[in-house]
């Protein structure tokens, strides 16, 4: 995986995590509602789900690219339709406030349970799947042995998952109040919508240069 590529890689993922989405909003109301250091098994929770549906994806892709001649480029443009959906998705998305919950969540949850509510968030997020199939193919190399390309962009994600949920963990109440403004969330999704469409631009006009 050439460097530049993991660059571009971590830019689109970084934006596209840290954008509010199930994981996100469900780690910011158990940090409102438990605190930081509870809201923790949470976090863990969606992080291992994340992980775990990103490397079942990927193998899955791996054996698929090998066995089907073709399917590499399929992927990719795939991958650039998936972006500009998101793009088109985010500029037109409600600019409602950002509900966070009311309070039902009981502080005498077990960590367990905590942990548990988390995984089943994440793990039943089906466009994880989506992202695994269309938009990781786009970065990989060819030529180069895909497992590894594949092992690196499932790491990076994580750790890039994990240091949004410590902003959404740490931010709390201050970050609910944020993304509660209509004005404030109607920016945010255009500047979103806008940076998916021109990563979507970028990596179509790559592959027909």
């Amino acid at each position: 995986m050439a460097l530049h590529s993991w660059w571009l890689f971590f830019g689109a993922v970084f934006l596209l995590s840290g954008t509010p989405g199930p994981n996100m909003l469900h780690v910011l109301t158990r940090s409102v509602e438990m605190g930081l250091r509870r809201s923790m098994a949470a976090m863990a929770g969606c992080l291992l789900a994340v992980v775990s549906v990103l490397a079942a994806s990927a193998a899955g892709v791996t054996t698929l690219l090998l066995a089907l001649p073709g399917a590499f480029e399929v992927l990719r443009y795939a991958g650039v339709a998936y972006l500009l959906f998101l793009g088109v998705k985010a500029w037109r998305a409600d600019s409602a406030p950002i509900d966070v919950g009311d309070g039902d969540l009981r502080p005498s949850l077990s960590r367990l349970a905590v942990f548990r509510g988390g995984f089943m968030i994440g793990i039943s997020n089906p466009k994880l799947i989506l992202f695994a199939a269309a938009f990781l193919p786009q970065f990989v190399d060819p030529t180069r042995p895909q497992a590894p390309q594949f092992a690196i962009m499932v790491l990076t994600f994580a750790v890039v998952e994990a240091f949004w949920y410590g902003i959404y963990g740490v931010g709390g109440r201050s970050l609910s109040r944020f993304l509660g403004k209509p004005a404030t969330k109607r920016a945010f999704n255009r500047v979103t919508g806008a940076i998916f469409v021109g990563f979507g631009l970028a990596l179509l006009e790559a592959k027909t240069a």
